[in-house]
């Protein structure tokens, strides 16, 4: 049976005990490989973690592979490579001790399942595995070296050859600050990714294979046989050991209490999945691999975007008569993207975006009058371009009376959009400011509606070329007359003057609507408004702007506004944080607050399905580190085993004596 999924699966390019690879297609039949998870292994809590653990690890090493998609969350646990990412599938499994082989080929014994991996030869032999064989209805775990036995704690860590234990909360990248960087960020010294250090600091490494000389399951001395001992020091070792465990027991939930400081953590939701619940358009944790750099600043981002409409009415006129061409009024739409900068709902965007040139708007009307007559059949489809060149130079877009300007309206949607909506959830607003392109191209508009999320903006980033920048805009879906927000990553080509401003000229098609969007620093602070082609000489593609945020903030402080952020703002990025620091339960309780504070943030309503959902994954409800629990947990196992060792030894030497 094919798992469910955003895929079309042809057929399987590889199986192991634990799941197999798919060859599948997209919505755009485009080429994928994805690794499924399956049987036992998927119902089993330790090899979830592990698998999304590996998944994760395998993104963020150099020389890794990064994935396309994933649900950890699914029945069945799923991730998708890009054909083009040769051997992913492979790699996954064999972190997790495992090797694919063709569907069919049942595994010999001595098959080894840690061969080395592509770009690395290991400087010592490579332990065999033999297959694995279900025991009690679970799922077995890898041991190095010898037959598969049951382990308590879960899968096998892939280098040390000792369990691998579930971790909380997912990797952390460095966010704040600086020069956008959106490549391949360093691993860090320890855990592949919780971070918690590991004997001797040595980074993960997942292609590391060595043999261990104490893994044979052959024992070298046989031990002599034991020698009677009397029932009642066994007896008062064991009623020790139960006291001891009841110690430890206590501890534990001390510990838990203490992280809890007196307060329940909220209820995570009984469903969920990582597609969401919440009907966002715009997803980070799949538009970029899961804790990436991109997804954490898209997710502080994403949710100030705003879809603008500027509608146009007016009636064109014989520049030399004044005579109107029609007797009806001709509206012309403009849609692009913009994005708040403050409490009280104003708008950073570009001003071609809701105060084209006067020879656009012109050409707009031409266009909409000629489409009306070629339905009156007085023009054909093929004479209108050349009937809106030829009345172009000659007429003018008016009010209702000649000289007068047309009416200009302006609505803003959030989220998702449709065009040519002006009631609800469409927002009406105004046109505060707008410079021409010679002096920097940025516009202001007031949306009337104060309880909008905003974003930050970085005036002081400086770009050279070959810097890339995180772009987000509008695009219309491929599927609707839906428009919905999309990201990208380009790449600045040059430094270029427009007047007395500096702008960066960027490669890559942003499209018209996503003009007015932002482009984004590592943190989430914009850094840039997108623009349209100022060079129509150019002969690349190279074309296309980014307004500096320097030049929208000294727009803003023209007109009185303040880039600020709202109290639902700060808590929304508090929640971040916590969620990309592995602090669940904090994490739910601020994206529960800032959704009732700020209904239009609908990633933070989704983000909190994320932490409950891995709150729930990981079973800490508490928000104590969970290597906190287990080292008291650990403690307290270390404690008892000393002291029955101890009276062992002690009861023996009373007999001898």
């Amino acid at each position: 049976m094919q798992p469910v999924g955003p895929y079309r699966f042809t057929e399987t390019s590889g199986v192991c005990q634990v799941g197999r690879a798919w060859w599948a297609v997209d919505g755009q039949d485009r080429l994928v490989t994805v690794a499924v998870l399956e049987g036992a292994a998927a119902a089993d809590p330790p090899w979830r973690e592990a698998f999304t653990n590996a998944a994760n690890t395998l993104a963020q090493t150099p020389g890794g592979h990064r994935y396309l998609n994933a649900d950890f969350a699914a029945a069945q646990p799923w991730v998708a490579y890009p054909s083009e990412e040769d051997g992913a599938a492979q790699r996954l499994f064999q972190m997790l001790g495992m090797q694919l082989r063709p569907e069919g080929d049942e595994p010999q014994p001595g098959w080894d399942a840690t061969v080395a991996l592509p770009t690395v030869v290991p400087t010592q032999p490579v332990p065999a595995v033999t297959p694995v064989h279900p025991v009690s209805g679970g799922p077995m775990h890898p041991v190095s070296g010898g037959p598969m036995h049951p382990v308590s704690g879960g899968p096998m860590h892939p280098v040390s050859g000792g369990p691998m234990h579930p971790v909380s909360g997912g990797p952390v990248h460095p966010v704040s600050g600086g020069t956008p960087y959106w490549g391949p960020q360093p691993v860090a010294t320890g855990h592949p990714v919780s971070g918690v250090p590991v004997s001797g600091g040595t980074p993960f490494d997942p292609t590391a294979a060595t043999q261990d000389p104490f893994a044979s399951p052959q024992r070298r001395i046989q031990p002599s046989a034991p020698e009677r001992r009397s029932g009642g020091s066994w007896i008062g070792a064991a009623v020790l050991a139960v006291l001891l465990v009841a110690v430890s027991g206590g501890l534990v939930f001390w510990t838990k209490a203490a992280g809890r400081g007196g307060d329940a953590a909220p209820a995570a939701p009984t469903t969920f999945s990582t597609t969401a619940s919440v009907d966002v358009p715009l997803k980070p944790w799949t538009t970029f691999g899961p804790y990436s750099p991109e997804e954490r600043a898209l997710a502080a981002a994403a949710p100030s975007l705003v879809f603008l409409e500027t509608v146009v009415t007016g009636y064109l006129r014989d520049s030399a008569t004044n005579a109107p061409l029609g007797t009806k009024p001709i509206t012309v739409n403009r849609r692009c993207s913009g994005f708040v900068v403050s409490t009280k709902g104003h708008v950073l965007t570009s001003s071609s975006c809701v105060r084209p040139p006067d020879e656009v708007t012109r050409e707009g009307a031409l266009d909409s009058y000629a489409d009306d007559l070629v339905d009156d059949h007085k023009l054909t489809s093929a004479q209108v371009d050349e009937y809106v060149q030829d009345k172009l130079p000659a007429t003018s877009f008016t009010g209702q009376e000649p000289g007068s300007q047309p009416t200009v309206q302006v609505y803003g949607q959030l989220n998702s959009a449709r065009g040519s909506l002006t009631v609800a959830p469409a927002v009406p607003g105004q046109i505060v400011e707008a410079l021409p392109a010679e002096q920097g191209g940025a516009a202001v508009v007031k949306l009337l509606r104060e309880d909008l999320p905003a974003v930050e903006l970085n005036t002081s980033s400086t770009l050279k070329a070959g810097a890339p920048l995180l772009t987000v805009g509008f695009r219309l879906s491929d599927s609707s007359s839906t428009y919905t927000p999309r990201a990208r990553i380009v790449t600045v080509t040059d430094v270029a003057q427009s007047g007395s401003v500096s702008i960066y000229r960027v490669d890559g098609d942003p499209k018209r609507i996503s003009h007015g969007g932002m482009a984004l620093d590592p943190s989430g602070r914009v850094v840039g408004i997108l623009d349209e082609g100022r060079d129509e000489a150019r002969p690349d593609s190279a074309n296309d702007v980014v307004i500096p945020a320097a030049t929208g903030a000294a727009l803003l402080d023209k007109v009185n506004v303040d880039n600020a952020l709202g109290a639902a703002d700060e808590r929304y990025r508090d929640g971040l944080d916590a969620y990309f620091g592995g602090e669940q339960p904090a994490a739910v309780a601020a994206f529960d607050r800032v959704a009732k504070e700020s209904p239009a943030n609908l990633l933070a309503q989704a983000y909190r399905e994320n932490a409950a959902q891995r709150q729930k994954l990981e079973g800490d409800s508490s928000g104590q580190p969970a290597w906190v629990t287990v080292s008291v947990a650990a403690l307290g196992g270390a404690l008892i085993a000393g002291l029955v060792v101890g009276l062992v030894v002690l009861f023996r030497r009373r007999r001898q004596g």
